[in-house]
């Protein structure tokens, strides 16, 4: 601080002991709380989420500051006169936290130091707190303003120079920061703020400066800067990867809005429609397909499916699948055999996926579905205004064991029939496994009586979208819908 000799200003009156305290215990108060909220972001996904490595280095962030706050009010509750028995408030005081523990509040008051540079004598003054700042034992005595850039970083002397000059010369007061190399080598980051101390004709007889070891502060400033870069990052990534995600599933969808005729040009045989219902947190893209794809011999290739996992990884993996369906089909591969090569594709992939699905074939001269399944919910069968699960032929999920075989059951069909096929997120998770695949079987057969009543498959999709569109999916689905024909 200015030397009295020099001041050039009346002092100002010191703060009230009582507002000074209650300011301290307000800041005890706010380190307590952000204690509370700094324990409740400790997560062992800490290291791997940018979200919580962000919301740490804030609260990181936030503690130096407090702490800072609540060192400079002790510094200040210190400097302020004792009060006097005819001073004491009778009234109890507000509850405050503890105190700090004294080596606690020792080092948060040794990051403040202060020092006095007598022009005219030549006099160097520096508190206890600078020295051991500065990594000086107290009888090596201090540093002048020319001796002061030998402690300083080489990157930083001419910064320091300027702010002193400006100082000295122009009367300019410093408010700079500058690093320091410590005798032990440590690298220090140091606040300082001063002004020049004017004697009777205008010149600078003295320099006082405060000096505010920032370094902690710093640090945790850049952790702030670095994990919320890294989250913007893994933001952009993944906002990249979604949309990617659903462009490839966009691409790879059936195409057709509505319904869809098979076969073209002639008497109606089978009357499709499909959709695809996102899962509640849309920006999970997952491996769920559907697929209708007329045959060259004049059947039809009907399939639904789902492969595990979320993003550009399942979504390309789906489009994999779906392509070496539609290639083996049109090969003439019956979908037993078929499942079977599908697995060994999966099985053999450079990424490694495992997926459920159900494939049939529809023969419109003999109204008769062949089909197998790969660990998927049966097709459901309407009828009559009643509906049922198809008996599942036996199939392992696609991608579980290298060689697996998969049989194949034939469904004789009649006229006026309606085939549900769908992939298992139609309902939400609260039942997991079979329970779940189960509720969601079970919500479509009790549809019947309203698919009874419809004209065409896309009726009948619009009335599954009603019935479970709306539902807070953890993941998505599809469902295809077929209708036989007259």
């Amino acid at each position: 601080m200015p030397s009295p000799l020099f001041a050039d200003h009346s002092a100002d009156r010191p703060p009230e002991r009582e507002t000074v305290e209650a300011l301290i215990t307000q800041a005890r108060r706010l380190r307590g709380g952000l204690d509370a909220v700094r324990e409740s972001t400790v997560d062992t996904s800490l290291a791997t989420d940018p979200q919580l490595r962000w919301q740490r280095a804030l609260c990181d962030l936030a503690v130096h500051h407090l702490d800072d706050l609540g060192g400079h009010l002790d510094q200040l509750r210190e400097g302020l006169p004792a009060e006097s028995a005819d001073d004491v408030v009778e009234a109890e005081p507000p509850a405050a936290p503890p105190e700090p523990e004294p080596h606690e509040r020792g080092s948060l008051l040794r990051r403040v130091g202060s020092a006095e540079w007598n022009l005219l004598t030549d006099e160097v003054s520096w508190s206890d707190e600078l020295f051991a700042m500065f990594g000086r034992a107290p009888s090596d005595g201090p540093l002048t303003l020319d001796e002061l850039p030998s402690l300083v970083h080489p990157e930083d002397q001419d910064g320091l120079a300027t702010m002193v000059t400006d100082c000295l010369v122009d009367g300019r007061p410093i408010d700079g920061e500058f690093r320091i190399v410590r005798p032990d080598e440590t690298l220090r980051t140091v606040h300082m703020v001063g002004e020049p101390v004017l004697d009777a004709d205008g010149s600078t007889a003295c320099m006082w400066a405060v000096l505010r070891d920032v370094s902690e502060l710093r640090r945790s400033q850049q952790a702030v800067r670095e994990t919320r870069d890294s989250l913007h990052r893994e933001r952009q990534i993944a906002q990249t990867e979604h949309r990617l995600a659903v462009e490839l599933q966009e691409a790879v969808l059936p195409p057709w809005r509505g319904s869809l005729r098979f076969p073209h040009g002639g008497p109606v045989a089978l009357d499709l429609a499909g959709r695809y219902l996102p899962s509640g947190t849309r920006d999970l893209i997952g491996g769920d397909w559907y697929d209708a794809l007329q045959l060259p011999d004049g059947t039809t290739l009907m399939s639904v499916g789902d492969l595990t996992g979320h993003g550009v990884t399942a979504t390309s993996g789906m489009a994999m699948v779906l392509g070496a369906l539609r290639g083996m089909a049109v090969a003439g591969h019956r979908p037993g055999p078929l499942m079977g090569f599908v697995n060994q594709l999966l099985d053999t992939a450079a990424q490694p996926a495992l997926g459920s699905a159900v494939c049939g074939r529809f023969d419109p001269t003999a109204r008769t579905l062949e089909w197998a399944q790969a660990g998927h919910p049966a097709p459901l069968l309407f009828r009559g205004g009643t509906g049922r699960a198809l008996d599942p032929p036996e199939g392992v999920l696609l991608g579980a064991t290298s060689g697996a075989s998969y049989t194949q059951h034939t469904e004789q069909l009649e006229p006026g029939d309606l085939l549900v096929l769908h992939t298992d997120g139609l309902v939400p998770r609260r039942a997991q496994g079979v329970d779940a695949t189960h509720e969601g079987a079970e919500r479509l057969l009790a549809l019947a009586p309203r698919f009874a009543g419809t004209r065409s498959a896309q009726d009948c999709v619009r009335i599954v979208v009603e019935e479970f569109g709306t539902a807070e999916r953890e993941d998505d689905a599809c469902v295809l819908i077929a209708r036989v024909g007259g």
